[in-house]
């Protein structure tokens, strides 16, 4: 006697759903051995179902639950109605069985005795080809696997008749276990097939699957996974941990409760790293959320205890191992080893032209090699230990000023990364920089025309190009280490950000470089900012939504470093101030905000002496330099025109933001040194309209500049016009003599007995004052060894109130005739050291202010000449300073939250930066250029033999173009000449 089935349908209200389930009725009625009953549970009102005269002559019970009953739920509710000897259907209103489903799966519950549940084959709604499940496994840590979905159905599988579990839609369970097999309500609609499968196994029972059987399913059913990628994940590892706390031995259940926060947060930097930033949040969700479901682990547990028959051990042989899951999950996307996914540093000259400019930058910085420390200009020495570098860049006590606690500058960090990278002696870093600073600039330019250009010859001229900018070699002659950063650090933003949108590895390094280069140079963030809303707004304008998600991203890190000096900023001064430039201010020589300074800007030179050719040619033809500039820009110009015209358009708008910061830089001056207002620094907005300008030549040598001769002769004019222009920068080295800014160390700025003092970074206060030519008096604090560049900060360079304890009175006391113990306050304040600074070309007024100061105070009491220094008159103090001030407990939550969250969004930026091999293999799927217009031929490199190939094809067609022009000589006219392409640029295309 065939056995009763009983069918429970749980459906949701809404005009589509209604469709569907009279779809599903429908099917039902059309079942060669149709169910013995059928209960509806609406989980919704069921008013408009109880007035079809379809769900009337069907079903023989409706049930009205409420709107956010989970299936599992709905299915309880209608056990009740269900006799005690039939067997159980799970259906849902979007689960249509083909007509002779129900009849092979009571089938195949009739014919194996030891089967509990009976599986069908579940497939798509629209295309009954597509497999959508057949059987579900586990790994041996849980994680459920689908052994066949998403698959075009061809048979492949139907010889598999067992499996650890399955989709719960359409499952039938057998009459007698049906009691103890029970849908875990506390599973939330994800693996509730499997835990059935699993806990069927433990008490002897089976899995059976029956490929025939057959029924239609959609992907947004009751039964199904919640729509909306966060929560479909969410769900899915809640029951993952759910079900390992069920299934877990009784002793390991506390390890596995205890281990559930760390495998958050080692699960978190996995999906960092595999570029799955939106199952961050889901996974933290469902750590905490399985933490404290202690009732709903008790009652699973208790239900498998009280079912359970058989060993665990009887559900390993249906596990899926870690090699089977590998091969599941590599689906062998990508284009492996095609012509776009080959760089072709080495074969294509890259590497080469990097070697060439290493040789140059050798040649024109030869003395350098020598010195340990980097000085001139506005550099300073870092710290002696890798340690103090990154106390500098984190929240606290400044190494300037006395007590002053607050953000550190993002400039900070970037110091403490490059002088990491030379832990024995961190100054010799920036020596470094500098040498290599020219074969950097040109591997940064080859890669950013990665993105223009596959042409081998125009990325090394993109390289030469960008080494030889202006801006870039002024910063290097006249010492300015966040010019020379920024100019650097550019290219490689160019080159991800512009391909953030494709993947989150791109996402994640652009947004560490902008974070960088916004530290280096913050008046820079404006135009990036105003750029990054252009690229949104083409993103979302082509209906790229993940990848404006991805997009957003970018200046997150930029944020966290930024926001608490701008908060700083705000309630203590200007919020412009974040704009200042970072590092040490000096008032070396750049361009003003007069005529001629704005026309030097205009050629694209930082400062009025145009790169040092004012200085070897008169004025009237020294501005000429700006002409040899002239072929680029007329390059960049015709962008606008090229086949290429809408990437050429953009690389100008670069190009005109990177001006117009240049332009408004020169007019702010928000920074300090000595006294004296200093103007942002206009160089950073050149690189960035240099970046533009040179993006933009390269797109018209591309793709308007068809005929190969004419696209060499451009190059060549270009890039020789720009070399030249930089000559005098690169020869100023040698030929400046003791007039050039860069000067070998000092390895201090105070005198070698305080550095001795302090060596180990000991927090030993000097007290340096400075008479001014003005008669003034410039008084500040250096904590440690040396005033160094990375504990310089913007709340003291653009500060225009008094910032931590007030010294000015103390310091002026000090050289007056007031009489008072000023050895006890400077001590009380942890000063030990005074210094009278020596003043760069002094006038008679601050001859008379150091002569009567060295006076002063050697009539003090408690004070030690300690002798003439190379830096100034030193003295120190009789009695020991107090020890320095340290932060609150109220200070120390601050630093230790800034820090925190500093660090979670960096950590996060860099593990999504760091490749993968799918990300790789998603990365060569694509071309590497972007803007490439549709109808654009590729120019794909070529083979070593094709040169030889392409000789001996021309010397065949000469031979074949000699025999006919004799032909035509002796017989009559040659022959009008064909529609073959037999242009140069014609046939370079071809090949």
């Amino acid at each position: 006697m065939p056995a009763r089935v009983h069918a429970i349908i749980v459906a949701r209200p809404g005009s589509s759903a209604r469709a569907q389930l009279l779809r599903t009725l429908d099917a039902l009625r059309a079942q060669t051995t149709p169910p013995s009953a059928i209960t509806l549970v609406m989980c919704g009102d069921a008013a408009g179902v109880r007035e079809s005269e379809t769900v009337a002559g069907l079903v023989e019970g409706i049930i009205e639950a409420r709107h956010g009953t989970s299936f599992a739920d709905a299915v309880e509710l209608a056990r009740p109605r269900v006799a005690e000897d039939a067997s159980l259907w799970l259906l849902a209103h979007d689960t249509a069985p083909h007509p002779r489903a129900l009849e092979r799966l009571v089938g195949s519950l009739e014919r194996s005795p030891s089967a509990a549940i009976i599986a069908p084959k579940l497939v798509q709604v629209d295309d009954d080809r597509e497999i959508v499940s057949l059987g579900v496994s586990m790994t041996a840590l849980g994680r459920s696997v689908e052994l066949a979905a998403g698959e075009l159905d061809q048979g492949q599988h139907d010889g598999r008749d067992e499996a650890l579990g399955a989709d719960i839609r359409g499952l039938l369970i057998r009459s007698e276990v049906r009691d103890d097999l029970r849908p875990d309500r506390a599973l939330a609609g994800a693996d509730e097939g499997l835990d059935l499968g699993v806990r069927a196994r433990l008490g002897g029972g089976r899995v059976v699957l029956t490929p025939s059987a057959r029924i239609s399913v959609s992907p947004d059913g009751p039964a199904a996974l919640p729509s909306g990628r966060s929560r479909s994940a969410f769900v899915t590892r809640l029951a993952q941990l759910h079900r390992r706390l069920s299934y877990a031995p009784t002793p390991a259940l506390p390890l596995h409760w205890l281990a559930l926060l760390p495998l958050a947060l080692w699960r978190s930097i996995t999906h960092l790293v595999g570029k799955r930033p939106e199952a961050v949040l889901p996974e933290w969700g469902a750590a905490l959320t399985a933490m404290f479901r202690f009732g709903a682990i008790a009652r699973s547990r208790r239900s498998i205890r009280s079912f359970r028959t058989s060993s665990w051990a009887s559900i390993t042989p249906l596990r899926v191992s870690r090699g089977e899951l590998h091969r599941r999950l590599d689906d062998g996307h990508g284009s492996e080893g095609g012509a776009l996914s080959e760089l072709h540093f080495f074969s294509g000259g890259g590497a080469w032209a990097v070697l060439a400019a290493l040789v140059v930058s050798v040649a024109a910085f030869t003395e350098m090699l020598a010195w340990p420390v980097l000085g001139g200009g506005a550099l300073l020495p870092l710290r002696r230990t890798v340690e103090a570098l990154w106390n500098d860049a984190a929240w606290g006590l400044r190494g300037v000023g006395v007590d002053l606690v607050g953000p550190a500058d993002p400039f900070a960090s970037v110091i403490a990364v490059l002088g990491s990278l030379w832990p024995a002696g961190p100054s010799f870093a920036l020596v470094l920089l500098w040498i290599l600073a020219l074969p950097l600039a040109v591997l940064g330019g080859w890669f950013a025309a990665t993105r223009v250009t596959d042409r081998a010859g125009l990325r090394i001229f993109a390289g030469v190009v960008w080494a030889c900018a202006p801006t870039f070699l002024t910063a290097l002659v006249d010492g300015r280490p966040t010019g020379v950063l920024v100019h650097l650090l550019l290219p490689w933003l160019f080159h991800t950000a512009v391909v953030a949108h494709r993947s989150w590895g791109a996402a994640g390094a652009a947004s560490i470089v902008f974070a960088a280069v916004a530290a280096c140079s913050p008046s820079l963030v404006p135009a990036l900012l105003v750029l990054w809303v252009i690229a949104l707004a083409i993103t979302l304008g082509g209906a790229r939504f993940r990848g404006a998600v991805r997009l957003l991203w970018l200046p997150f890190p930029a944020a966290a470093l930024f926001a608490p000096l701008a908060l700083w900023q705000q309630s203590h001064g200007s919020l412009i101030a974040v704009l200042a430039d970072p590092g040490m201010i000096w008032a070396g020589p750049q361009a003003s905000a007069d005529a001629a300074g704005r026309l030097a800007l205009a050629m694209g030179f930082p400062t009025v002496d145009l790169g040092g050719w004012l200085s070897v040619l008169p004025a009237p033809f020294g501005f000429w330099a700006g002409i040899l500039l002239a072929p680029l820009a007329v390059l960049a110009l015709m962008s606008a025109i090229a086949p290429r015209w809408r990437a050429g358009i953009t690389l100008l708008v670069v190009a005109l933001l990177g001006f117009a910061t240049a332009f408004l830089a020169v007019g702010i001056a928000v920074s300090f040194a000595q006294g004296t207002p200093v103007a942002v620094w206009p160089g950073a907005g050149l690189s960035l309209a240099w970046i533009g300008v040179t993006g933009a030549a390269l797109v018209t040598l591309d793709t308007m500049l068809t005929m190969p001769r004419i696209r060499l002769l451009g190059a060549t004019v270009a890039a020789v016009a720009v070399v030249v222009s930089a000559a005098p920068a690169l020869l100023s080295f040698h030929l400046a003599g003791d007039e050039r800014v860069l000067t070998n160390g000092p390895d201090s700025t105070l005198p070698a007995y305080v550095a001795a003092q302090a060596a180990g970074e000991q927090p030993i206060g000097t007290l340096v004052l400075t008479p001014q030519n003005d008669g003034g008096l410039a008084a500040e604090v250096v904590w440690g060894a040396s005033e160094t560049l990375g504990a310089q900060t913007t709340m003291m360079s653009t500060a225009t109130n008094i910032h931590g304890s007030d010294i000015t009175d103390l310091s002026v006391d000090l050289l007056s005739a007031r009489d008072f113990d000023a050895a006890g306050e400077l001590g009380a304040e942890g000063i030990s050291y005074v210094l009278l600074a020596t003043t760069p070309r002094a006038d008679d007024r601050a001859v008379a202010l150091n002569s009567a100061a060295v006076a002063a105070l050697n009539q003090r009491d408690g004070f030690v000449h300690a002798g003439t220094t190379d830096r100034g008159e030193l003295w120190s103090l009789q009695e020991d300073a107090s020890d320095r001030g340290s932060l609150t407990a109220g200070q120390h939550a601050t630093a230790r939250t800034v820090t925190t969250v500093q660090l979670v969004l960096l950590i996060a930026a860099l593990l999504l930066s760091i490749p993968t091999r799918a990300s790789r293999r998603a990365a060569r799927a694509q071309s590497r250029i972007v803007g490439r217009a549709p109808d654009e031929p590729l120019v794909l490199p070529r083979h070593p033999d094709d040169a030889e190939m392409d000789a001996v094809a021309e010397s065949r067609e000469l031979h074949a173009s000699d025999s006919a022009s004799a032909a035509g000589s002796a017989d009559g006219p040659a022959p009008e000449p064909t529609n073959e392409a037999t242009d140069e640029s014609e046939q370079e295309e071809k090949r």
